[in-house]
């Protein structure tokens, strides 16, 4: 499972001209699913996406994770985070999970952050979407739960 974190002051997410998930100062996270994701990968992002320290404290410094500050988080699906770039230029997604695989993935994926009391909007899986972000900092942060770094 790969994430894209984007620390926002607010986002949202449009599908055919309706806005269907909007929040205010939090996270952005974009997902992407693998064939080989399973329970294990959501609970290693879920910890570290509540513990993650990037919002500021009264000093200006970034030490306070999401709960501190009563943020949001936007979560909107992404398998072209799983794209491979390594041959020619048209890139190949081989590795994203199908919809059968994935679906059942990001739904528990948004389950289990609203577990932990965390107001949590939804783009729509598969959906042509637009999502509009102001990006707080900016800051941006990778994690994929197969490369813990």
């Amino acid at each position: 499972m790969r994430i894209l974190i984007q620390r926002v002051s607010s986002a949202s997410v449009t599908v055919e001209g309706e806005i269907i998930g909007k929040v205010g100062q939090g996270m952005l996270i974009l997902l992407g699913i693998e064939t080989e994701d399973n329970d294990d990968d959501i609970d290693y992002l879920v910890r570290k996406i509540i513990a993650l320290r990037i919002f500021e404290d009264e000093q200006g410094v970034m030490n306070n994770p999401i709960k501190e500050i009563s943020g949001e988080i936007l979560i909107v699906s992404q398998f072209t985070l799983h794209a491979s770039t390594k041959k020619g230029n048209r890139p190949s997604y081989i590795r994203a999970a199908r919809p059968e695989i994935a679906i059942p993935l990001y739904e528990k994926f948004v389950e289990a952050l609203r577990s932990e009391n965390i107001k949590i909007e939804t783009g729509r899986f598969g959906a042509m979407m637009q999502v509009t972000l102001i990006n707080d900092g900016p800051v941006t942060i990778w994690m994929d739960s197969k490369n813990k770094e």
